[in-house]
């Protein structure tokens, strides 16, 4: 079964509210008649009497079918325990009093979800935790699909509180977001670590992973009646017992890449270098010293250290 909107009669609440009041001072002024009425004639001012306090009682009751609802409220209409649509008229208005009715908000929430440990693709255990933006879309789920009763914080405030409906649900929301964030964890590496596979990591597929969860999150949510409108991985990182030895291989990777670079170029200032000399005709070197020359030139291009200058003495045999 799916929500529906409340076909009952409605009426405007404040007319009704006039009306009930005017209706209240009557049944007030009857029993005040009848007890007058008590001292000279006890049988019409017995009637009197009973019939301004069975008016009351009435009034009273007539005075329960108020309600008002904002922008982005709802209430869920109930007859003795049956499901009779979702009111979701902005006013103030007045229904049969005999209706049960709760409210619940149809705004959109957050759930910033504390980080939890997980492990990833290969083992590796990680801190992972989302941002999650949801909001009712089906009222009949959320209430009758869903245990609120016993997820709620205070279960004796459950009834028609606004609050702590909501409560229950986002209760609700927070174990499966819970859950689909280990599900969603579980099938990626946090970090390629031969950086050559190409493969969808938590690290460097923010969109794609976000993407899946969002879809993960829906199939979980969606017998609750729930809309997942975004949700997001907020925070990642190595969990403490491994974040120190990640961060070395980390940083041993930099180095190597950096190394890669520094010897990529080196190589090509050498091979420059060599090209200059022989077509400007500056030196003629033999294989010896163009050894020499590139064993010197690739410390120089590839130390850590300046360079110490040294000069030659001898001389070069054309």
């Amino acid at each position: 079964m799916k929500e529906f909107s409340f076909n009952g009669k409605t009426f405007n609440g404040f007319l009704m509210l006039f009306a009930n009041l005017f209706f209240t001072i009557i049944c007030i002024a009857l029993i005040v008649w009848g007890i007058i009425l008590l001292n000279g004639d006890v049988a019409h001012g017995g009637y009197a009497l009973c019939g301004g306090f069975l008016m009351l009682i009435m009034s009273i009751i007539c005075w329960c079918g108020f309600l008002m609802l904002e922008p982005n409220e709802a209430r869920v209409i109930t007859w003795f325990g049956k499901y009779s649509g979702t009111f979701t008229k902005t006013g103030f208005y007045w229904i049969n009093p005999f209706y049960s009715s709760k409210k619940v908000s149809l705004r959109a929430r957050n759930l910033d979800a504390e980080p939890i440990k997980v492990n990833d693709k290969v083992g590796n255990p990680v801190m992972i935790g989302l941002v999650l933006v949801w909001k009712l879309k089906d009222t009949y789920k959320a209430m009758f699909e869903v245990d609120s009763q016993t997820m709620a914080a205070s279960p004796n405030e459950i009834g028609g509180n606004a609050k702590s409906i909501m409560n229950a649900l986002e209760n609700f929301v927070r174990v499966q977001s819970d859950a689909a964030l280990r599900q969603v964890a579980g099938l990626y590496a946090y970090d390629d670590e031969d950086d050559k596979h190409n493969e969808l990591t938590l690290r460097s597929s923010a969109d794609e992973i976000n993407l899946q969860l969002e879809q993960k999150l829906d199939e979980r949510l969606a017998m609750a009646g729930i809309e997942v409108v975004e949700a997001r991985i907020n925070y990642l990182a190595y969990a403490p017992e491994i974040a120190a030895v990640m961060l070395r291989r980390q940083q041993a990777s930099a180095i190597i890449t950096a190394r890669e670079k520094i010897v990529e170029g080196a190589v090509s200032m050498v091979k420059m270098a060599l090209k200059k000399l022989s077509d400007e005709d500056v030196v003629e070197l033999d294989d010896d010293k163009k050894a020499a020359m590139v064993s010197n030139l690739m410390v120089v291009l590839c130390g850590d250290d300046s360079a110490q200058p040294v000069v030659n003495a001898g001389t070069l045999n054309h």
